[in-house]
């Protein structure tokens, strides 16, 4: 019988945990050829979330909690989550039920046809009209800029194979960018059209900030174009900046009295060559900034606290005596 880890990362989600454990509770219900664990991981909530989890855990084994020490950022977190999964394959599905747990069974079928990886494609939403609008031209922009083929209107809510987790883990990036090594890794995959649907309760912890931060992972995961772009920029307007000084030489040298520079001109150029200058340094920033995230070699997440983990630790200590230490 496959064992199948459904993961959810979950923040300040207090009235959505119950609901979103009950869904996937009975989805499985009706899956009686597939037993399930369900991972929680908590980002750090100072709300009653991990009472709820806390109550949860207790009624049910097949309910599982990782309390984070702090706030990690939703990114690494829920990356985090689901390589803690210890199924034939990890399901991620967020806690707002705005991805349907009602695709369970339909990930499932298509994981049985040996797709390695099955993700949900949003092709409507009933969030703001604005942010889907927003996030459909962020898409837009990655897929021209990435070397890679990049996945339009997926957020990662899927299912993926044990053997994509394992390589995953062997990467030992502190903070992946799991949509785009999607196609980057080469494994058969596949994509299933849904319908995003409402917010059930509360509001999204999600800011500009971790919208911009999340797409400049994204970016610098996906692509070197836009340092190339700013190589371009800069030898461009080098050139034009060299043209304008050789024309002004010129006009300096035959209307010696006549012609003055003038402090418009200057002033235009310093601004647009400075301009230029602080866009470059952002985008090398941006650049050496994942570099820097990869090199240090912190940890993805540091935890508090397990729940119901210890079975399956305890099993493994079995086995390795069993195996004489092996």
């Amino acid at each position: 019988m496959k064992h199948i880890s459904i993961m959810t990362p979950c923040y300040n989600e207090e009235g959505n945990v119950r609901n979103i454990y009950e869904a996937v509770k009975k989805q499985f219900e009706k899956l009686p050829q597939y037993t399930y664990e369900h991972i929680f991981i908590d980002n750090y909530s100072t709300d009653n979330t991990r009472v709820i989890l806390r109550e949860l855990a207790d009624a049910d084994k097949n309910v599982k909690v990782i309390f984070n020490a702090q706030n990690f950022g939703p990114n690494r977190s829920g990356s985090y989550g689901m390589l803690q999964g210890t199924g034939d394959a990890v399901i991620c599905i967020v806690c707002d039920l705005q991805d349907p747990p009602e695709m369970i069974p339909a990930f499932l079928e298509k994981w049985e046809q040996g797709y390695k990886v099955v993700l949900g494609q949003k092709t409507k939403s009933k969030e703001n009209p604005v942010m889907f609008q927003i996030r459909k031209l962020y898409y837009k922009i990655m897929r021209n800029l990435s070397e890679a083929e990049h996945l339009t209107n997926v957020t990662g809510y899927g299912l993926f194979d044990k053997e994509v987790i394992q390589t995953i883990k062997w990467m030992n990036d502190p903070d992946p960018y799991i949509r785009g090594l999607v196609t980057q890794l080469g494994y058969k995959w596949c994509l299933v059209e849904y319908t995003q649907q409402e917010r059930t309760s509360g509001t999204s912890s999600y800011n500009f900030n971790k919208y911009f931060d999340f797409a400049m992972t994204g970016l610098t995961h996906m692509s070197k174009k836009p340092l190339r772009i700013v190589t371009m920029v800069g030898i461009i307007t080098s050139v034009i900046s060299f043209c304008m000084a050789i024309v002004y030489l010129i006009f300096k040298l035959v209307h010696w009295y006549d012609f003055e520079m003038g402090t418009a001109p200057m002033l235009i150029g310093i601004f647009l060559i400075g301009s230029v200058q602080l866009a470059c340094i952002g985008i090398i920033g941006e650049y050496i900034g994942a570099i820097l995230t990869k090199v240090t070699k912190r940890p993805m997440v540091v935890e508090e606290e397990r729940i119901n983990f210890e079975e399956e630790s305890e099993l493994k200590k079995e086995i390795m005596d069993s195996n004489g230490g092996h």
